[in-house]
């Protein structure tokens, strides 16, 4: 089918750990996610989101623990709210393995590793999947983590940016600017591999970073990854406006995304890349079945399992506030956060009490959920994307990996037959796929100003 409609994105939302977004659903019968510390689980889940033709597998991470929420980690352990968590990046060989489209957005913090040993780690991540690597810039927003990598406490919000900006700047030099396109040859005749000339070492001396030194890579198909980025702060609208792709935003209803898309957008212009120079998703979860009676009978099920608690503590690391130490409905002091800034103006416009939070997690997370048959469904997402101005959705996961095949087998025809869903994968790397521009940045972007000259 050729259509002129806009086409829906979507990315699996997940995380190599058992509890993610939906919190105490690891408990219900038929859920799989303790199985996440073995590769059937992955491959299987990945060879799923391709036959649906989903974009990507969007997987979180964090590097601390969420230790606010009573002043303990104890529901945590118990609730498996992100904790126990393995590193996401060792997954994406074995998944590519399986597959020949899906793309996989990985979440690192930019603040506990070398910027020049990260550089190699994505390149290779590139190579290995042909160009199907994105990369979620997180700043960190738990306290937790810091101190567990050595530091005293989390560094100050709009810092942890401005060192982010010093950190892209280095990756920037190396992905880009070391290795010419024409640098490798493998001749075997004239012995020569690489062209010398056409290699270089970068030299960067920032106010957070020192960098001096040839890519251990060579060029891969994207040379940058596709770039992810989740602040919706002023500074972190700031950082994204110059770095980021894809934009990952939370929103309450399509009025709400509508009100930050704008924002970005605007911000995305007056940073000369052009309104089109993003791509927007909005957290969702969606429960469906083949009847709406069965939706709901599937829905007051996982919610019988669910643990708005748990969804709760999660808050609180989020936001950086002990919600336990309020009653159910006081008012809660919303101060200025250290965490993340976009959580707690959600809440503080919202007027949030620990009770109203605890309604907002019945299904143990807070995004928007969507109920009912799969075209009832499929019409929800397209008001979305349409009065909300935006370009897909992660979809969270709820019972694994049921979730995604009801989507699949339910959500994805309904939409495939309104023209809003593609009918096959596009060609070339998960850049060209989502922007069909081409496999590199575009000119547009700051990191194409840093590549090899042309004419050198």
């Amino acid at each position: 089918m050729t259509t002129d409609k806009k086409q829906i994105l979507f990315n699996a939302f997940g995380m190599n750990c058992v509890g993610h977004i939906n919190h105490g659903l690891w408990t219900h019968p038929r859920d799989q996610s303790h199985l996440y510390t073995t590769l059937p689980y992955w491959t299987s889940l990945a060879r799923t989101l391709e036959r649906g033709l989903f974009d990507g597998l969007f997987l979180a991470d964090i590097i601390g623990v969420y230790d606010v929420y009573g002043g303990s980690a104890d529901l945590t352990l118990r609730e498996a709210i992100q904790l126990p968590v393995n590193d996401p990046a060792m997954l994406i060989s074995a998944m590519a393995a399986v597959t020949e489209n899906l793309g996989f957005g990985v979440t690192a913090n930019q603040s506990a590793e070398a910027p020049y040993l990260f550089a190699r780690r994505f390149s290779t991540l590139d190579h290995l999947t042909q160009g199907r690597i994105g990369w979620n810039i997180v700043t960190g927003y738990l306290d937790s983590a810091a101190r567990a990598l050595g530091d005293t406490g989390l560094a100050e919000h709009d810092s942890r940016y401005d060192r982010a900006d010093d950190y892209m700047e280095v990756l920037y030099k190396l992905w880009e600017g070391s290795w010419a396109d024409d640098a490798v040859r493998r001749d075997k005749a004239a012995r020569i591999y690489a062209d010398p000339a056409r290699v270089r070492p970068i030299a960067h001396d920032g106010p957070y970073y020192r960098s001096h030194g040839i890519h251990l890579a060579e060029p891969s198909r994207q040379r940058t990854p596709l770039l992810y980025q989740a602040g919706t702060s002023g500074r972190g609208r700031a950082f994204a406006a110059r770095h980021g792709e894809c934009i990952f935003i939370t929103a309450t209803s399509p009025a709400a995304a509508r009100k930050t898309a704008r924002q970005l957008r605007q911000e995305a212009a007056d940073a000369g890349r052009g309104a089109d120079a993003l791509r927007i998703f909005v957290g969702i979860t969606i429960v469906t079945g083949e009847t709406g009676a069965i939706a709901r009978e599937k829905h007051a099920d996982y919610l019988a399992h669910a643990n708005p608690e748990a969804g709760l503590a999660h808050f609180s690391a989020s936001t950086g506030i002990d919600f336990a130490q309020y009653d159910l409905d006081a008012p809660i002091t919303y101060g200025v956060s250290n965490a993340s800034q976009s959580a707690v103006e959600v809440a503080r416009a919202a007027g949030w009490t620990r009770r109203r939070i605890l309604e907002e997690a019945a299904l143990g997370g807070r995004y928007p959920v969507l109920v009912g048959t799969g075209a009832e469904v499929a019409t929800a997402l397209g008001q979305w994307v349409e009065e909300g101005e935006i370009d897909g959705f992660n979809i969270t996961r709820t019972v694994v990996p049921e979730s995604y095949e009801d989507v699949i087998d339910h959500v994805v025809p309904v939409l495939q037959e309104r023209g809003l869903y593609k009918t096959a994968y596009g060609e070339g790397s998960f850049r060209n796929r989502l922007f069909g521009r081409g496999d590199r940045l575009p000119d547009t972007h700051v990191g194409a100003s840093h590549r090899w000259p042309s004419a050198t």
